[in-house]
């Protein structure tokens, strides 16, 4: 007889675990396939080493570098995906849930490597929006900048999503240079445990940056200190006794929770049985219901329908759910596997009971129920069930009651504020979704539900197309919710980094400001020398390298010139009478005239590094400027992003932001911004 193996913790550098403690089952047909290790943690060691190696390695690393290694890793992932799909056939999950899971998370690596190296700079500080002259004459001035934290992110884990759950925080905090230690739900850590395994076998990861706990925390909670941050995905009660842990009160841990929630879906008034949004209702639905077995945090809990409607919906949702194959994930066409584990499965059930006080089954529940497959009716399955509760206003129920698996209610309407009500009876949800064909009701319902629920899903015919539906996070918008739901916040794009920065204000001269975010601060020295910032290669440019230009009067011949050119013959710049009855009381020049000339006076027209101009940032017209003014450019090395890239034909190349200040003859700022470039690298043949 083949011995089990044992999962093993990813603890300081080190797997540990070779005595088997608690045996894991299988989800399909209820045979153990792992255990558990019985070995204790040394947590004093493992946050040691977090704070340590963990912390020197990714700080050796800077933003743009760290963007990079995720993307190996997601890439790495990917190649060794089909692993991982093995392991989590064990789960229950169908290849479609495994695939959101695995996929997704290695997907949310690749999002936020492309986020990293768009959007934030080289180095480890993040200046964080403009500097504010302090004083009458700008020396003394003030800012916020971003840091990591010298603690480690501890991240607590649901079952549902083994991967993705992992590497939706993992990515956001490896990229702020924050290293983490991961603690997976019990019943589904092999499937971490595989990917972690991957990730370090892989070559790619930090030393530090990331460890793993099979098991119990012990005592890990007691020991963080205020530079450490505790994450936290599971049940809404769960969280409140974590949040009040002694040590993370008397510390101020940030704690973060993202807990389950009875999120909705709201099919509106205008929305008739024959139209395809009605459709796309109950597909929706029903997809939140069985996809994962229902076992989502951002599942659909409670279905509102008009009361006139309920009969229809509840038609066409039976019809739907019954043409569902219910199994082990491994028979062709099964469209739908098991929870997750036997505890999983008596919880649902248990639930299920308690919401009958309220509510009434409209599908489920059938005595000759069985799920496809040998050894099935031993695994942890559940048949779909939709409820009806005729009485959505009385207390409890359902706005209370999370069954946590393919269980939704049905709940009928009076109109729309009854409907808003209703939504939020739920104390706090992640995700609503308001499927209707008139944008007026949206604009009236989406910001009543907003401050309810961390996201509103919109859907109609037209975003049907491209939707991702009700059910799923992005790496780009936010991912968490108010109330039941946690109060927390995770994802949003680089939102989900900052969550593990330190934010801190900065005062001082412009030149200090310079040097300590590594952004020129206007007011602060430049440097001035006989070569053209332009003639200079990206590792050659200082930050403050600056040109003053020579000057250029603007003259009527300029501006009619340029509006022939342009086409622009807006009558601030044609018309005399009616510009001298103005605000300006003359006639100005085109803004866009103004950049061109300026262009014109800063640029060095012969072959060199700058290879081109992409944009423009921050652009402001400040003053006019009348026939007859003469203006002058300085041009300012700003900011340098290395983001690793190379042109077409192969050259390295930088990004470099140039801060533009365009005055007149009385010194008085006619116009202001950052014009952005690619400049080389040096480099052979250079």
């Amino acid at each position: 007889m083949n011995q089990l193996p044992t999962l093993q913790s990813f603890i300081a550098g080190q797997w540990i675990g070779a005595t088997a403690a608690n045996p894991l089952t299988s989800a399909v047909n209820g045979k153990p396939v792992y255990h558990t290790h019985a070995e204790t943690i040394d947590f004093e060691q493992s946050l040691d080493f977090a704070r340590c190696a963990g912390q020197q390695s990714l700080l050796a690393m800077d933003f743009q570098s760290r963007a990079a290694c995720l993307r190996a890793l997601g890439k790495y992932l990917i190649e060794h995906k089909e692993a991982l799909y093995a392991i989590s056939a064990h789960s229950g999950a169908t290849r479609a849930d495994s695939w959101v899971d695995i996929e997704g998370g290695a997907g949310t690596l690749f999002a936020y490597a492309s986020l990293g190296r768009r959007e934030l700079p080289s180095g480890n500080l993040i200046p964080e929006g403009d500097v504010i002259p302090l004083g009458p004459t700008g020396a003394f001035a003030g800012g916020h900048i971003l840091v990591p934290r010298r603690g480690v992110a501890v991240h607590i884990n649901a079952f549902n999503f083994p991967v993705w759950g992992m590497l939706e925080k993992f990515a956001p905090n490896f990229l702020a240079g924050m290293p983490c230690i991961v603690k997976p739900g019990s019943s589904t850590s092999y499937v971490t445990e595989a990917a972690v395994r991957l990730m370090q076998q892989s070559g790619l990861l930090p030393e530090g940056s990331l460890q793993l706990v099979i098991g119990r925390t012990g005592d890990l909670l007691d020991r963080l200190g205020g530079q450490d941050i505790v994450t936290f995905t599971g049940s809404a009660a769960t969280a409140a006794k974590l949040r009040v842990t002694p040590n993370l009160v008397a510390n101020s841990v940030m704690f973060n929770a993202e807990a389950d929630s009875l999120n909705c879906a709201i099919l509106a008034p205008d929305v008739m049985p024959d139209d395809a949004e009605f459709d796309l209702f109950v597909k929706e639905v029903v997809r939140e219901m069985t996809t994962k077995a229902g076992q989502k945090c951002t599942a659909i809990r409670r279905v509102l329908v008009p009361a006139d409607k309920v009969d229809a919906v509840t038609e066409k949702l039976i019809s739907r759910l019954a043409k569902t194959r219910v199994g082990d994930p491994a028979i062709e066409g099964v469209r739908m596997g098991a929870l997750a584990s036997h505890d999983q499965q008596r919880d649902v059930r248990h639930q299920v009971e308690a919401l009958m006080t309220s509510c009434e089954r409209v599908y489920g529940g059938a005595a000759d129920f069985a799920p496809l497959g040998e050894g099935a009716s031993d695994g942890a399955f559940f048949e779909p069930t939709l409820l009806l509760c005729r009485d959505p206003d009385a207390e409890g129920g359902a706005h209370d009651i999370e069954a946590f698996g393919p269980v939704s209610t049905l709940m009928p309407y009076r109109d729309i504020d009854h409907a808003i009500e209703l939504a939020a009876r739920g104390k706090g949800s992640l995700v609503s979704s308001v499927i209707t064909r008139s944008p007026e009701l949206a604009a009236r319902i989406v910001p009543a539900l907003a401050s309810w629920h961390g996201r509103v899903h919109i859907l109609d015919a037209e975003a049907a197309t491209e939707s991702t539906g009700h059910g799923s996070p992005l790496p780009m918008l936010k991912h968490g919710g108010p109330g039941r739901a946690g109060g927390g916040e995770e994802l949003g794009g680089i939102r989900a980094v900052k969550h593990y920065l330190q934010r801190a204000a900065v005062q001082g001269s412009p030149t200090m400001l310079t040097a300590v975010t590594g952004e020129y601060v206007r007011g602060g020295q430049t440097y001035e020398t006989e070569v053209h910032p332009f003639r200079r290669h990206f590792e050659e440019l200082k930050i403050g390298e600056s040109l003053l230009t020579h000057r250029r009067t603007v003259t009527e011949a300029d501006i009619v010139n340029f509006g022939c050119l342009s086409g622009d013959h807006f009558y601030m710049h044609f018309d005399e009478l009616a510009a001298r009855d103005s605000q300006f009381e003359q006639r100005i020049a085109h803004g866009y005239f103004v950049l061109s000339a300026a262009a014109g006076l800063f640029v060095s027209p012969g072959v060199g590094p700058v290879l081109a101009n992409y944009g423009l940032d921050n652009l402001r017209f400040v003053n006019p400027v009348g026939i007859g003014d003469t203006i002058q450019a300085r041009l300012t090395c700003k900011r340098k992003i290395d983001q690793g890239k190379e042109s077409p034909k192969g050259d390295p190349q930088g990004v470099v932001a140039w801060d533009v200040q365009v005055t007149n003859q009385q010194g008085g700022l006619v116009a202001s911004y950052d014009i952005l470039t690619l400049v080389k690298k040096l480099g052979v043949g250079n």
